[in-house]
């Protein structure tokens, strides 16, 4: 059974994932295919997202995706034993990319797994992405849906004009406005949570006031609007709280109040505690 974890980055990579691909690894003539089971019976977790791809060079290979909210100096070995396992489940090369969403200290990153042993050594390189050093601009010049949501947190993100930039970009697309409170959680990493608050509402406002909004509003475009919003809920506890959090979704998912439902939605992002969230949920 393919877990939780999995479901929420994995739906993000699937909006796009030729452009993802091709941006990872930066081989221009990638073609990607199928996003794959990426569960291991051997290991507790599994990767992020497994995603077949073939180009004319290196033929049909995959490329494993980990994406990780802060990086952790156990990363290197789990590189190596994912991009091994992969390997061997599907017997095909790996790819592997670390991407990092935020930076914590001047720890440096090792792109590389390095271990000898009795006269043996072992090695798994892998490419690493840190997000704080992508440029903004690649966001929103290159057709990458999954980055949106990081603006704020990218190289020269942190400004209220470019966050209410891609909230704008994120609310013009159906496929999209599901991530606008991933969004507007990585804003409140850089900009004052009130000062988060007011961006949303204003824009919220000014949605409502358009004959677009008002012939939305029906009833099967707000059964629409409730799996967003659960959409949403279930990557932020993803990124917040991990697989705990995540034990807590089939409990939010009960919740047939979508005005409940929006209540819990922003709580989330100000929430710094597990016992908080279930506070907020029973409420």
């Amino acid at each position: 059974m393919v877990k939780p974890a999995d479901i929420s980055t994995k739906r993000l990579i699937s909006l796009s994932p030729e452009n993802w691909v091709k941006w990872v690894t930066q081989i221009p003539d990638i073609l990607s295919g199928e996003v794959v089971n990426s569960e291991f019976q051997w290991i507790s977790r599994e990767s992020d997202v497994l995603v077949k791809a073939t180009s004319p060079e290196y033929g049909e290979f995959l490329v494993l995706n980990e994406l990780q909210l802060r990086y952790k100096p156990e990363m290197p070995k789990r590189m190596r034993a994912y991009a091994a396992l992969a390997e061997e489940k599907f017997n095909l090369p790996t790819y592997p990319v670390l991407i990092n969403i935020l930076k914590e200290s001047e720890v440096e990153i090792p792109t590389k797994y390095e271990r000898e042993f009795a006269g043996l050594q072992a090695r798994q390189d892998y490419r690493v992405i840190n997000l704080w050093e992508v440029d903004v601009e690649i966001a929103f010049n290159q057709p990458i849906p999954l980055l949106l949501p990081f603006v704020p947190i990218l190289k020269g993100g942190a400004e209220t004009s470019t966050v209410q930039r891609a909230l704008q970009i994120l609310r013009a697309d159906e496929k999209l406005n599901q991530l606008e409170t991933v969004l507007a959680f990585f804003a409140t990493f850089v900009l004052d949570s009130v000062l988060v608050q007011q961006i949303m509402r204003w824009d919220m406002a000014v949605l409502r006031e358009s004959p677009w909004y008002q012939q939305a509003f029906t009833e099967g475009e707000i059964r629409g609007i409730r799996q967003g919003i659960l959409s949403s809920i279930e990557l932020i506890l993803e990124t917040k709280f991990a697989s705990e959090g995540l034990q807590l979704m089939s409990e939010i998912s009960e919740v047939s109040d979508l005005e409940r439902l929006k209540t819990i939605q922003k709580g989330i992002l100000t929430i710094n505690s597990l016992p908080e969230l279930r506070e907020l949920i029973q409420r």
